[in-house]
Order: C-alpha cells, then structure tokens, then sequence
C-alpha cells in the first residue's frame, strides 16, 4: 500500500502516524526491494528532505524510488545525489511526474 505524503497542516499525532506508515516496501525488481515514496504536490525543498528522511531508515545499498511533480525536483535530486555520494540510477517523467531511483551508498 502507498500512502500519500500528508500536507503541512497535519496535526501532530496525525503526521506522526503519516511519517511512519510513509515509506513501505512497495515493488520487487530483479529480487531487490524498493522503497516507494510519494511526493507528489510538494515543492522544493520538500521531495529532497523527505527522500533524505527515508533514505537515513535504508539500509546501505537499498533503492528508493521518489515520485515528485516539482520540475525543480530534477536538478534538486542530481545535485541531493552528487552531493551525498548516493546514485541517482534512473531518472524518468511521465505526464507530469518525475520518478528518481536512489541507491543509497555503502
């Protein structure tokens, strides 16, 4: 199941509750696990914070896709992923959502 990400507004127990039912196992590739995280609607800086959050609770060498519709999100996420050591393994956009794979660093 994939949960959108919850607006600024929440209440505290709410975004408590929403921040840890965020990020689950959501695909099987090629026998690898992969995060889903959906962001759609957040503008800069949000997607990077939020993908930087989760990407701390992976485990080294896990992949988290981001789904983000900010097209700043692009530049934001080569930089995010240049400047962390992380890799940026694929990066692709259809009609109008930006999706980015993260393989976290060892």
């Amino acid at each position: 199941m994939l949960l959108p990400a919850q607006g600024c507004h929440a209440g505290p127990v709410q975004a408590r509750q929403s921040a840890l039912a965020r990020w689950q196992v959501a695909a099987q590739s090629g026998g690898m696990a992969e995060t889903l995280l959906d962001l759609k609607g957040l503008s800069c800086p949000l997607p990077v914070l939020r993908a930087n959050k989760a990407l701390r609770g992976l485990p080294a060498g896990a992949r988290l896709r981001v789904l983000a519709t900010d097209p700043a999100s692009v530049r934001d996420f080569r930089n995010y992923c240049e400047t962390t050591g992380h890799a940026l393994v694929a990066v692709s956009e259809a009609q109008g959502v930006y999706s980015f794979v993260i393989q976290k660093k060892a």
